[in-house]
């Protein structure tokens, strides 16, 4: 193994492995730390997928530690810590704290910190976050329901989860290159600075930053971050050629399950919703002791096998506003994620063979209740979200969504390139 990730979810997990295996690395995904009974082969990179983001910080540096202490047992030379492209935390952590903790376990005094990832819109420019042609604070993402993003300079929202000074690489110094990169990189290690907000506005920007970082034990950011790497192994001749993933050759019924509340996947249900039978979960229902999960069953039995069905909890902001009101804000996400778990159980009862998932949560509460151990990385769907395969176990083709990827079309397009 030479390279060794952490993910602070399961659908950036996903798409940070897509990142490296488009980039030419050999790479498999494992649900939480890998157990001795998990055997992933031989693989170029690792990424450990964590369910830690909206943890207590604690809670979350404890996870993200043991799964740093097995990827260094295994080989691993680097490290990346993923989160989310819209830097998705609160004022307490969880970025902040999990990168401070990494770095002392692993000696080192200098990260950077780099969401960006242009192929999806993300951007940062003077250290603002950019989605599409807005700052992040516009751009819906100040009504996540979870942390909402009221602010989008990075160097003041890192600032304020860490004791340590954080600095800026903007984008005159990246648009030079690595060397320049490289350069500002030992400037603001001499001046004390422990965390770097990287500017990037295009592809070829992570490349260069990637060059620029190839001899960083720690790097943080979005999977974006990872374009640039697997050539640094290569530079090296650590790194062999390897050939396109092959899609899952697994046939069985079709379902959607969508959790997130995010704009893209609220259109993206919309637009399936005139097509396929489509089930619309009820918070009220589930907080009333209705077992919903079997509800939605029973009437999967009714629908057409040949035809996906459509299982989905997202809603308008100011719906969720007043679901968490009413039963509180851990609550109301944690009895839908329980629901939408028992949920994905009955599905593969049924014979669902192809399942895709919205919704980092959402995604992280389906695999754990499907007990799936780790995935092998296939093809790429749209940006940042591939097609994957359940290792061991029964065998389900995945595709984990993070809530604002993907087209409005998504949900057809995905399954209409299985068998």
């Amino acid at each position: 193994m030479l390279l060794g990730c952490i993910a602070d979810d399961f659908t950036g997990a996903t798409d940070l492995a897509n990142t490296l295996v488009k980039a030419g690395m050999n790479t498999v995904q494992s649900i939480g730390v890998p157990g001795p009974a998990l055997d992933v082969g031989e693989t170029d990179a690792l990424v450990i997928a964590l369910k830690s983001r909206i943890n207590p910080a604690v809670d979350a540096i404890e996870e993200s530690l043991q799964a740093l202490a097995w990827l260094r047992e295994n080989g691993a030379t680097q490290i990346i810590f993923k989160y989310c492209s819209t830097f998705d935390s609160t004022d307490n952590g969880n970025i902040g704290p999990v990168a401070d903790a990494l770095l002392d376990v692993l000696g080192s005094d200098f990260t950077i910190a780099c969401p960006a990832f242009p192929e999806t819109g993300r951007s940062i420019y003077k250290g603002y976050l950019f989605v599409g042609d807005v700052l992040l604070s516009e751009s819906g993402m100040e009504n996540h329901p979870l942390n909402p993003m009221t602010d989008p300079n990075l160097v003041r929202v890192l600032q304020r989860q860490t004791p340590n000074k954080v600095g800026l690489v903007d984008y005159k110094t990246v648009s030079q290159g690595a060397d320049a990169i490289r350069s500002k990189f030992h400037g603001l290690q001499a001046d004390g600075v422990r965390h770097a907000i990287v500017d990037a506005q295009f592809d070829d920007d992570l490349m260069e930053i990637g060059r620029a970082s190839s001899d960083l034990m720690l790097i943080t950011g979005g999977s974006g971050i990872a374009m640039g790497l697997p050539e640094n192994f290569r530079a090296r001749g650590n790194l062999e050629e390897r050939a396109a993933p092959a899609l899952p050759s697994i046939v069985g019924r079709a379902a959607v399950i969508a959790g997130s509340c995010s704009k893209m996947t609220r259109a993206q249900v919309a637009y399936s919703k005139s097509s396929w039978p489509s089930f619309d979960i009820s918070p009220n229902a589930i907080a009333d002791g209705k077992d919903v999960a079997a509800d939605v069953i029973d009437w999967v039995k009714e629908q057409d096998e040949n035809v996906p069905v459509l299982i989905y909890s997202s809603a308008d902001p100011a719906d969720v506003s007043i679901v968490q009101e009413k039963y509180g804000r851990e609550r109301a996400g944690e009895m839908v994620e329980a629901t939408m778990g028992e949920i994905a159980k009955g599905l593969l009862d049924l014979g669902v063979r192809q399942l895709v998932v919205a919704g980092g949560e959402t995604s992280g509460a389906v695999v754990q209740a499907l007990d799936v151990r780790a995935l092998r990385i296939g093809p790429e769907i749209d940006p940042g979200v591939p097609w994957t395969e359940a290792i061991g176990g029964v065998p389900i083709a995945l595709a984990l969504k993070s809530g604002n990827f993907g087209a409005e079309d998504f949900f057809e397009k995905s399954l209409g390139m299985l068998p």
